[in-house]
């Protein structure tokens, strides 16, 4: 399976696509090396002795034995440890009500902020975005965001958004721009010097300068999530060139 997956990688796969065990994968009792395993990540779902493509996209392997499906995804299903924006709706006694984009809201505690106490509570107000981790997040159980990492600091995290903007993108472009050495990201800092903030949920915040130019950042985002690199590259040098 490893064998024949390594080999599908860059290419389009769609639902219903499988994958079952090669007889040069299967290694004898007698020999003390251990076979290569495969961790499935989102778009892949292991069945026995097969493995089964749940979502149409580009596979994609990362190394030593991790693949997953890149797809232009935008539902948004919440996973613990994943970073996101979130708008508060409701305030309560002891938490927010956040929606982050999924099918439910997201619960997060008043002491789930940096110095926070039962005393010293955080100033949130209904409207305001926050960043916070996902600690708890599956189908069983209510989702539930901190804004605080393990060692009780915020970085980074917290209430934020003054005078930004706000605006939706697909899962696909959010994984480009997170990825390391992104050159999306680096070709968009060396255009406009900006604050970007990137949820995995799919929400994009920016702020520039001026308001036309954190319009123009926006817009731009928008038009490279279906561009090839060279288009990319081609439309960033029209807009330095002043052709808004």
């Amino acid at each position: 399976m490893f064998s024949c997956l390594k080999n599908k990688v860059g290419m389009v796969l769609l639902p219903g696509d499988e994958f079952s065990f090669d007889t040069d994968d299967t290694i004898p009792l007698k020999n003390p090396v251990k076979a290569d395993k495969v961790v499935c990540g989102p778009g892949l779902r292991r069945s026995g002795e097969r493995l089964l493509v749940s979502k149409s996209g580009v596979l994609r392997h990362k190394h030593p034995n991790m693949f997953w499906m890149d797809s232009q995804q935008k539902r948004y299903v919440p996973a613990k440890g994943e970073t996101v924006i979130g708008v508060v709706t409701t305030k309560s006694v002891d938490v927010f009500k956040v929606d982050v984009g999924g099918s439910e809201q997201a619960s997060l505690s008043y002491l789930a902020f940096e110095g926070a106490t039962k005393r010293n509570r955080p100033n949130v107000q209904v409207g305001d975005l926050v960043f916070g981790q996902f600690i708890v997040a599956n189908k069983d159980m209510e989702a539930e965001l901190v804004c605080v990492d393990s060692s009780g600091r915020a970085n980074g995290m917290g209430v934020f958004g003054a005078g930004g903007l706000l605006f939706r993108a697909s899962l696909g472009l959010v994984r480009r721009l997170l990825a390391p050495n992104s050159d999306l990201r680096q070709e968009l800092e060396q255009l406009f010097p900006c604050e970007l903030v990137v949820g995995m949920n799919g929400r994009l915040w920016v702020k520039s300068a001026s308001v036309q130019r954190t319009l123009v950042i926006a817009n731009l985002l928008e038009s490279c999530e279906n561009m090839t690199p060279p288009q990319r590259r081609q439309l960033f040098t029209r807009v330095a060139q002043g052709a808004f």
